[in-house]
């Protein structure tokens, strides 16, 4: 089976930035579309981004569009997310998950498999 595993979380100020990464072991991510979730306490956990096989990307929410950019590097069988201008309402558990179609970024059970989650926390 697919393991995903997601690296790159940590404690940032307010304006602050943070990439993220997702890669796999037992298979590749090359044939599978990747996307970022997060889940704040309390919360629905909700789509962030996707790219897809084909190479577009997207994001969902308007809080994050012109702030976050989701890439793929193939090479080193890695997806990132680049997160810029962070706010406190970013703070969230950011999980990768793997699947076959971007469009299900709103049906977070839609998706196969997924990484355990790194934690981003943006606090002064």
């Amino acid at each position: 089976q697919l393991q995903l595993v997601e690296s790159g979380g940590g404690l940032v100020q307010p304006g602050g930035s943070l990439r993220l990464s997702c890669t796999s072991s037992g298979s590749t991510l090359e044939h599978y579309s990747i996307a970022w979730f997060r889940q704040a306490p309390g919360k629905e956990r909700e789509g962030v981004s996707c790219t897809s096989t084909f190479g577009s990307s997207t994001n969902y929410p308007d809080s994050v569009k012109g702030r976050f950019t989701i890439s793929r590097d193939t090479a080193k069988n890695t997806v990132y997310l680049q997160m810029n201008n962070l706010s406190p309402e970013d703070t969230a558990v950011y999980y990768c998950a793997a699947g076959q179609h971007c469009p299900f970024i709103t049906i977070a059970t839609a998706w196969d498999y997924w990484g355990q989650g790194t934690q981003v926390t943006v606090s002064s």
